[in-house]
């Protein structure tokens, strides 16, 4: 059987993956750590923390909190800062089989483009994601994914800075996302990552102050996640049949993960579970690998959008 998907058919660099299961952002920082845990390299690809120009130590504790069904994160980037990422982590990855991801996060356009620009010939890169959650500098720090056209102006800026392929991580946050997509992909992205978590709060009723101002994920929003992937592909059929999904939000078993690729997502990205279970993507694998078999399926291919109407 026949797993293997390509990620960006419309880039002259390729992205092909040995399967279409990732892990997310932000739930395996640099992949250095959870290499020792788990076969990494039996997934698809690895899409590491995010990453700014410079250092940032990020907001105070508590940065995660666990909540009904899921986990509240703070909307934050704690990370150690482009050269130190490259210094202890690239070189690394450039060893490994499976494909890296780096996942982007700026407050301007011009940080975005500065980090691709930077990025572009690094071995081991071997595609960028952009974080469209991130709040606009420029635009009442309101995310670049609450209006269509600054998702249009970063993804295009982005776009002529680098030949990687490029992907375009879009939150739920805005309700309906296929205004930004449609943005996304016209501005150039090869593929669309959905979704970020869901906006959320948790109050200390001792000291009556917020606790934790984040983003909801896990079990609790997967079908909302499943809808938005659903609608988006439905749109995105009409008029950007080459452009990708991967679809994430909530996704704990192979099941799971079906949902997606029927739904219409090419891949999935796996996030919250692996806090719980390190080895949550690679039973996800081997889950999909048993149902192509018991189905008689011989390319996973066959099954993905087969939920969509005709």
């Amino acid at each position: 059987m026949r797993l293997q998907i390509e990620l960006v058919p419309r880039q002259k660099s390729s992205l092909t993956l040995r399967n279409p299961v990732m892990l997310a952002s932000g739930t395996a920082g640099y992949g250095l750590e959870y290499a020792r845990l788990a076969e990494i390299q039996r997934l698809g690809a690895f899409v590491c923390n995010g990453v700014t120009q410079r250092p940032y130590a990020g907001a105070a504790q508590p940065l995660i909190l666990e909540a009904p069904s899921g986990l509240l994160s703070a909307l934050d980037q704690p990370n150690p800062g482009l050269q130190a990422v490259l210094k202890t982590s690239a070189r690394t990855w450039a060893n490994w089989e499976t494909p890296v991801i780096v996942n982007l996060a700026g407050t301007e356009i011009a940080e975005f483009v500065q980090l691709a620009t930077r990025l572009e010939s690094v071995p081991g890169v071997a595609a960028l994601e952009l974080n469209l959650a991130c709040p606009d500098f420029a635009a009442d720090d309101l995310p670049f994914d609450a209006n269509p056209t600054s998702v249009e102006r970063l993804v295009s800026a982005v776009r002529q800075a680098t030949a990687l392929p490029l992907l375009a991580k879009l939150s739920a946050s805005i309700g309906d996302v296929r205004a930004t997509a449609l943005a996304a992909a016209s501005a150039g992205a090869d593929a669309l990552t959905l979704v970020t978590g869901q906006p959320g709060l948790r109050i200390d009723v001792h000291t009556r102050r917020p606790l934790i101002f984040g983003a909801l994920s896990g079990p609790a929003i997967r079908p909302l996640a499943l809808r938005l992937i659903y609608e988006v592909a439905h749109e995105l059929r009409r008029s950007y049949p080459q452009v990708p999904l991967i679809g994430g939000g909530g996704i704990v078993t192979a099941h799971d993960a079906l949902e997606f690729l029927l739904a219409g997502a090419t891949a999935i990205q796996i996030g919250s579970i692996t806090f719980a279970n390190p080895r949550a993507a690679i039973k996800i694998v081997e889950g999909l690998e048993a149902f192509l078999e018991s189905e008689g399926v011989a390319d996973i291919a066959e099954i993905i959008g087969a939920a969509q109407p005709d």
